[in-house]
């Protein structure tokens, strides 16, 4: 099946891509490294839409630390990731994150901005982004907002961006020296989305875990954490498989997947703490 679109615009900066789009009315489509809008135009999914394509603005680009947090510009490939050093330092979940992100194909497309907006509940990074507490910043008519990760979910595919909006980069706070920052999820295959997954950070403030492919939208898994900070991992365990409600479909079971977390859960503490699962 052949995609179905109303028209390409390549946009020159960042003023003239929000020009484009609030021209479309409704009906443009922000084209970063395309591995989801491509597919969903494919498929009939989204068809008649203008696509804006925003690859040729600088100012989208870049990785930077400012000594507090750092910033990755929304059109930083995953590839880039997997091999920035700032990343590698301040944030090593994005960076252990890309190493169970599809295939290398859609590493070196993908964007870190289309993934968070896109907001694929089986996505790794919305689910990382949410674990560091990181802030989602956007522009749009009306100026530039900052968005807190725990208040930009809202549901599959959907987040609090407004149709005039785009989002031009993540910032997250760097490690502390002790910090320890873990995935581990589970696929049937090398590439496929998650059936479960688990984000673990643990910080002097407490821990945080956000889970993959179990909800439809990241959440912070706050009873577990609370029990994960008492120094109760079995508790932690059983408040996290009590809490979820995971859909089931052809490829696994609500309760399969819920147990898959809680082993996800149980392997990332083990990671952290030097233990064997």
């Amino acid at each position: 099946m052949k995609a179905s679109v109303g028209g390409y615009a390549r946009a020159t900066d960042l003023r003239h891509a929000l020009d484009l789009l609030a021209a479309g009315d409704g009906s443009a489509r922000i084209l970063a490294g395309g591995q989801s809008l491509i597919a969903a135009l494919n498929m009939r999914l989204s068809t008649g839409d203008l696509l804006i394509d925003i690859n040729r603005i600088d100012a989208l680009k870049g990785i930077t630390c400012d000594g507090s947090r750092l910033r990755i510009g929304a059109l930083t490939r995953h590839a880039e990731i997997a091999v920035d050093p700032l990343v590698a330092r301040h944030a090593p979940l994005l960076r252990k994150a890309t190493d169970v992100i599809a295939h290398a194909a859609i590493r070196n497309r993908g964007t870190i901005g289309g993934a968070v907006a896109h907001a694929d509940p089986a996505a790794e990074f919305p689910a990382c982004v949410l674990a560091l507490d990181g802030i989602i910043h956007v522009e749009g008519p009306d100026g530039a907002r900052d968005i807190p990760a725990a208040d930009f979910f809202v549901d599959v595919f959907e987040t609090t961006i407004a149709p005039d909006e785009i989002l031009t980069a993540i910032s997250l706070p760097v490690a502390e020296p002790d910090e320890r920052q873990v995935i581990h999820e589970f696929g049937r295959r090398s590439g496929d989305y998650a059936l479960a997954g688990v984000c673990l950070v643990r910080r002097a403030a407490g821990h945080r875990i956000v889970c993959i492919s179990v909800a439809t939208r990241p959440e912070l898994a706050t009873a577990a954490m609370a029990r994960l900070d008492a120094g109760d991992p079995d508790g932690a365990v059983a408040a996290l498989e009590e809490a979820l409600d995971p859909p089931s479909d052809t490829q696994a079971t609500a309760a399969y997947r819920r147990h898959l977390a809680g082993v996800m859960l149980r392997r990332a503490v083990a990671d952290i703490t030097g233990e064997t699962a």
